[in-house]
């Protein structure tokens, strides 16, 4: 399970914003990149919950595995700040203040540090976290209707990135989820709730506070 959670380390900065509500209300029939340009034009910070899970590639018998899934919590203030805490199956935070990625693993009192630089531009973290100038990166476009949301589809413009195929389903202008796809046929796939727009949030909020005690590994 800690495997799998690197994973999704990756896939908040490493890898490829998804932020929360909209300035103008958009209808539940606009398109969803017309849901998704306004909700990004609208959103400076939010914060909600998350399920995340593993869907790694069919098997010969046409049969996908899923992992347990893990929940948590998520802050964030664009561009770059934020604050993803898995709570289930185990504890795991990631925080980032505009310049560093912070990675504490509380179960092994070890905390990685890295720096967040370009990477954060072309990777999925830009759609949830980033600024709003997403197609100077991404390629948008439809990706029709499923599960009653409307999905856009978001592909990498750089070729280096973990990550082939980005999707995102929005209902009444709200991402309500998230599929990201990487080139060896494993997707992971977030579903977000109880989105909050806008919340007020302390200018030293995403300072990072070192756990005492901890090991401090920096990359």
């Amino acid at each position: 399970m800690k495997q799998q959670n690197s994973v999704v380390a990756k896939i908040i900065v490493g890898a490829a914003g998804i932020a929360c509500s909209l300035l103008f209300a958009a209808s539940a029939s606009a398109s969803a990149l017309e849901q998704f340009k306004s909700f990004a034009a609208g959103t400076k910070s939010a914060k909600g919950e998350f399920v995340q899970r593993q869907v790694k590639k069919a098997d010969a018998a046409g049969k996908a595995k899923v992992s347990t899934p893990a929940s948590g919590t998520f802050e964030f203030a664009r561009p770059g700040k934020f604050i993803w805490t898995y709570l289930k199956p185990y504890e795991q935070l990631l925080q980032a203040d505009g310049d560093k990625l912070y990675i504490y693993d509380k179960d092994l009192s070890q905390v990685t540090v890295k720096k967040l630089g370009d990477a954060l531009g072309s990777s999925p973290a830009a759609i949830l976290f980033g600024s709003n100038d997403l197609e100077k990166n991404f390629t948008l476009a439809e990706a029709g209707t499923r599960d009653g949301l409307e999905w856009l589809k978001a592909t990498p413009k750089a070729k280096d990135t973990t990550f082939d195929e980005i999707t995102i389903g929005l209902r009444n202008g709200v991402p309500e989820a998230m599929e990201l796809r990487d080139s060896f046929g494993q997707t992971s796939v977030l579903a977000f709730k109880n989105f909050q727009k806008n919340p007020a949030l302390s200018a030293d909020h995403f300072k990072f506070v070192m756990p005492k005690g901890a090991d401090v590994i920096n990359n």
